[in-house]
């Protein structure tokens, strides 16, 4: 119970329930929070984290419960309502205008004026300018968005909820692309919001950045909620509170052996990020792949899997060599990639689970050239029963689908198809502890059952944990290749800075 004799909470959120078809996705959902607070918000996926921050934004209409700011009821029947009342968001999934500037998407609908209807472009280049220099980035405000790597353009989006001013600012997986230099800077950003008496709601899975950033946090579990605990809070008593039971280990047991060659890449070269890329893959192998942002580790998933064509080197497969100049040649060829993007690149949002599940494979399942929908659901029944995927049913679009069953979206298509070679960018991006463990369990039975797995990933622990040997990446090339008995932080870390031979 709130003490009358202090002021209110800036926000307090009671009984928010929310109803989609087939789901109850809120029910009687309490939140806090306090002027000057990062609050942290927990929950494996499909908790309701990300339902009840729309709610908050606006973008989606609650069915029951009440919304005070500074004790007082709002209505919020649009994002428009949301950023009145000082209300921003700063999304998992970019929500930028690829072909517009860096510039022109921070100030999108609210571009400086020199007259009617002409935009001071020298006072939005400086602001925006001023903005991202702010965050410790060297981004230049005049590119397209579509210029930008993953990590920029959450920069970009960091830049364009900072300059809304707001008094309340959601984070949904702010750091999942950036670097340990551009977190410090977020952090460091995020300190100076809070000391001028902004609120930050703060929705990680990196458990090992709460402590840093935030002061409480609450645990939502099947769209309930379960408990606040002020922060540093013993990371396990977290987990177990979200997953309702102990996850003692992060990573499995290994259960697979090293086998013969299965590929390999000889002198690939795709200037101005990739030079002269070299290595093996064997059956059976989990080949990390580590880097610094800009090494080329997308480059070389994209080069092997036909999304970019090289422009010398070549890729031999079990002794033959392949002609890949599409992704359709390397899907033929028993090569599949899950992408570091995966609502971009990796699914498409508007089919269901089942013809996301059967996209590798259409022409087998098809009969004089017609898909049959029995055959595509039965894989897809196979498949959603062996991932654990949480759907209504085959039917359900991906899109409606929490950020992990996506993800299982994503690799079940690769294993429906039967992929000898996987292709692994960010696997576990955005994905909680629970659900991480999860996709680590499938690649390791993956490999057990004889395929080879290239796993790109900016995560040191997760490599380390993961990886039977790890490939290091230093300015397109490859600075180092390590066993997993050798592969320690400190050496992986100093190859990727261009170190070690």
């Amino acid at each position: 119970m709130t003490d009358m004799s202090q002021p209110a909470p800036l926000l307090q959120m009671r009984g928010i329930c929310k109803q989609f078809p087939g789901v109850r996705a809120l029910d009687e959902v309490a939140f806090e929070l306090q002027r000057g607070e990062v609050h942290v918000l927990l929950g494996e996926n499909g908790a309701g984290k990300s339902t009840l921050m729309r709610v908050l934004s606006g973008a989606c209409a609650r069915d029951a419960g009440e919304i005070l700011i500074d004790g007082r009821p709002v209505a919020l029947h649009s994002p428009r309502d949301a950023q009145a009342l000082g209300i921003s968001t700063i999304y998992q999934e970019f929500n930028l205008v690829p072909h517009l500037s860096a510039a022109a998407n921070i100030f999108l609908g609210r571009e400086p004026l020199v007259g009617a209807g002409i935009i001071n472009r020298g006072k939005l280049l400086a602001d925006a300018t001023s903005l991202l220099r702010g965050l410790g980035t060297t981004i230049d405000p005049g590119v397209r968005v579509k210029h930008l790597s993953v990590a920029e353009q959450q920069m970009v989006e960091v830049a364009k909820a900072l300059s809304l001013d707001a008094r309340i600012l959601i984070m949904d997986e702010p750091t999942s692309a950036l670097t340990e230099s551009e977190i410090d800077e977020l952090f460091s950003a995020i300190g100076r919001l809070t000391k001028r008496g902004v609120a930050v709601i703060y929705i990680s899975h990196r458990m090992e950045e709460l402590a840093r950033v935030g002061h409480r946090a609450t645990v939502m579990r099947d769209g309930r909620y379960i408990a606040t605990r002020p922060l540093p809070c013993p990371i396990p008593t977290l987990v177990r509170l979200m997953a309702n039971r102990d996850i003692t280990q992060h990573f499995p047991t290994p259960t697979r052996r090293r086998g013969a060659p299965l590929l390999h890449v000889e002198g690939i070269s795709h200037p101005p990020r990739l030079h002269d890329v070299s290595f093996t893959l064997h059956r059976g192998e989990i080949l990390g792949v580590a880097g610094l942002l800009g090494a080329g580790r997308t480059e070389l998933a994209r080069a092997i899997a036909g999304a970019d064509v090289p422009t010398a080197g070549r890729v031999v497969l079990e002794g033959r060599p392949l002609r890949v100049r599409a992704p359709s040649d390397a899907i033929r060829a028993g090569i599949g990639l899950v992408p570091e993007d995966r609502k971009r690149h990796g699914f498409v949002p508007g089919q269901s689970v089942a013809a996301n599940l059967a996209l590798p494979q259409l022409r087998r399942l098809a009969r004089a050239g017609v898909v049959d929908r029995r055959r595509e659901r039965a894989l897809a029944t196979r498949w959603i029963e062996e991932l654990r995927i949480k759907t209504p049913d085959a039917s359900a679009r991906v899109l409606t689908l929490s950020g992990g069953n996506q993800q299982k979206v994503v690799l079940g298509k690769w294993l429906a198809a039967g992929s000898d070679v996987l292709i692994v960018d960010e696997p576990t991006r955005g994905i909680d502890v629970a659900a991480k463990m999860e996709i680590y369990q499938l690649l390791d039975r993956l490999a057990a059952d004889g395929a080879g797995i290239l796993m790109i990933s900016s995560e040191l622990p997760e490599i380390l944990g993961m990886s039977d040997r790890v490939l290091v990446m230093h300015q397109g090339r490859v600075q180092a290749v390590l066993d997993a008995h050798e592969a320690t932080q400190e050496r992986v870390l100093q190859a990727a800075l261009g170190l070690a031979s």
